[in-house]
């Protein structure tokens, strides 16, 4: 998924993390007769103590529709974690244990029947939305037909598997998921039926694209009108030139401590439109509790020694790319966008960034530590497994044979300073190898499905991916499989347009061996990373590491591998 990021750069912080006891919050008494574990009576505890409160959370921007069936963005997921359940859902607890998946309105993850093909969800009784209104089959029915009909990003990626997908894809307004989610209201099950085994199934059931809205939602893009969720907070209102504010959801009454806990603070506040630099001040003064961009340069060293003991850095499984459209000059011609890869230097992208304590230079999709990932490197100066330094000479020999010399080539950027200075540092390369190249900045509101619609004819651009969940093909096959483009719409991700038959057929391999050798599949996954990264459809800048800065008042800070900082588990009383 995207998120929006800037730089940190020369901080050396001892983040002080706080531990996560991992276990339910309970605020409410038990009831008579009930034997609490040293872990609940901990939770309740705590929450006697530190529940309640207004925490604020700004940013620069907003992060587009709040449609949580079409939102793909980081920025969003990570609050519609309180917000909306699936069936399944990654558990709310710190570190890696984060890439747990486990029940949610479901009340248990169901063994496979049918050699794979099927599986029988029991709907949890008693959950309500925030309007009141329970939570039934149709509602479950209705919300995986909503992913189609509203043409969610992964629609055709996460979901095509399902039994009557293909109609759906062609036809998005009529879809039924005829034979492929059945729904049994009088036994309270809902069975999805695929057309071949899917090892990554609870992986995209968990994800924000999945979760369950009541059945008469709109069938079109809610933009800023909140969608109905069951949460344990509700988005009370959105103005994405503005705020938006999430309050207690008055109907919530926890069911799974590990799949949606209650919240600490009884309303979250996330303003848009700051500055970077008012988000730091704004944090700094204890006007806010946590900003979402990433402090200024000029911010970093002051903030590093005064208030060290407020930020916490995590390492990333995600990647900073320059997409190159395949699809129109100059980079139709593999030569070309091979010339760009060649001649980018990623150590200086890594000090635009923050320098090396902050990111570090990567030469292939798949990050390092990803199933799948062996060092690779083919474009650098010494190509092997690292790389070593930019070769623009290899470069302009490329160009010149490409016959693109010349050309005109816009950079489209993020209006953000990193972005921006990338996108700069790009135009000087491409100038260096022989284009005619310029910068465009616009609204990181916007940027990210701008970059995606073909008919905004985009020849490059700077972008993020940070993991949907911890598989290989999450990278190569939802950023370069052909079932991700989609010209012409707002939500193709594979902002390439790359679409190499022969890769995509060895991608539909892999994803069918994982089934039953995910060992075979993952050494299949490495041979597409090489093929993908030889094709360069994007060139490969960085890896980041996520910054968090946090006000003095904020306790109980916990950082989920999968979606990050765990809002509303953190305290500000």
């Amino acid at each position: 998924m995207s998120w929006r990021k800037s730089t940190l750069g020369g901080l050396a912080v001892a983040g002080a993390l706080l531990t996560w006891n991992g276990v339910a919050a309970a605020d409410e008494p038990a009831a008579p007769g009930t034997v609490l574990s040293p872990q609940q009576t901990q939770v309740a505890a705590l929450m006697a103590e530190h529940k309640g409160g207004t925490m604020r959370l700004v940013a620069r921007s907003a992060g587009g529709t709040i449609d949580p069936h079409i939102n793909y963005t980081l920025q969003y997921w990570q609050i519609y974690q309180s917000l909306y359940d699936g069936l399944v859902t990654f558990k709310h607890a710190g570190g890696a244990d984060g890439f747990t998946v486990v029940p949610d309105l479901a009340e248990a993850i169901p063994a496979p029947q049918n050699d794979g093909k099927t599986y029988v969800f029991k709907l949890r009784q008693g959950i309500k939305f925030w309007d009141g209104r329970d939570v039934t089959v149709k509602d479950v029915v209705a919300s995986f037909q909503r992913i189609f009909k509203v043409s969610s990003p992964t629609s055709g990626t996460f979901y095509a598997g399902i039994v009557g997908a293909d109609a759906c894809l062609k036809d998005p307004a009529t879809c039924t998921l005829d034979g492929g989610v059945v729904g049994d209201e009088a036994a309270g099950t809902i069975t999805i039926n695929l057309t071949a085994p899917d090892p990554e199934l609870f992986y995209k059931l968990s994800v924000p694209h999945a979760v369950i809205v009541p059945a008469d939602t709109a069938t079109s893009d809610l933009g800023t009108v909140p969608a109905v969720g069951t949460g344990a907070y509700m988005i009370e209102s959105y103005d994405p030139n503005k705020q938006m504010k999430m309050v207690r959801n008055p109907h919530f009454k926890e069911w799974s401590a590990d799949a949606q806990p209650d919240g600490y603070p009884d309303v979250v506040l996330y303003d848009f439109n700051l500055t970077d630099e008012a988000e730091v001040t704004a944090v700094q003064n204890g006007e806010a509790d946590w900003m979402f961009d990433q402090p200024p340069t000029d911010r970093l060293a002051e903030i590093g020694t005064k208030y060290k003991d407020q930020v916490f850095i995590n390492t990333l499984t995600a990647w900073w790319y320059a997409p190159m459209n395949v699809n129109i000059a100059p980079f139709n011609n593999e030569k070309a966008r091979q010339a760009v890869s060649y001649a980018i230097d990623r150590k200086a992208l890594v000090n635009l960034f923050g320098g090396p304590a902050l990111a570090a230079p990567v030469c292939q999709v798949l990050p390092p530590g990803f199933p799948g990932h062996v060092d690779y490197c083919p474009f650098t100066k010494n190509p092997g497994t690292k790389w070593s330094a930019p070769d623009l000479e290899k470069a302009k020999a490329l160009v010149k044979e490409s016959g693109t010399a010349g050309q005109k080539v816009t950079v489209i950027v993020e209006d953000t300073a990193v972005s921006k200075s990338i996108g700069v540092y790009l135009q000087s390369v491409l100038k260096d190898i022989g284009y005619d190249a310029s910068v465009k900045p616009i609204s990181p509101n916007i940027q990210f499905t701008y970059i995606q619609n073909t008919n905004n004819n985009v020849q490059i651009s700077v972008s993020q991916w940070y993991q949907d969940y911890p598989a290989a093909s999450d990278f190569l096959n939802i950023l370069f499989g052909c079932d991700s483009f989609h010209p012409g719409s707002d939500s193709s991700v594979n902002i390439s347009g790359f679409c190499d038959k022969a890769i995509d057929a060895k991608m539909k391999q892999a994803l069918a061996l994982a089934v039953t050798d995910q060992a075979g599949a993952d050494k299949l996954w490495t041979e597409i990373d090489k093929a993908v990264t030889d094709a360069a459809p994007a060139a490969a800048l960085f890896t980041p590491k996520h910054v968090d800065f946090v006000s003095k008042r904020l306790g109980n800070f916990i950082f989920n591998a999968q979606y990050y900082w765990v809002v509303t588990q953190s305290w500000v009383k």
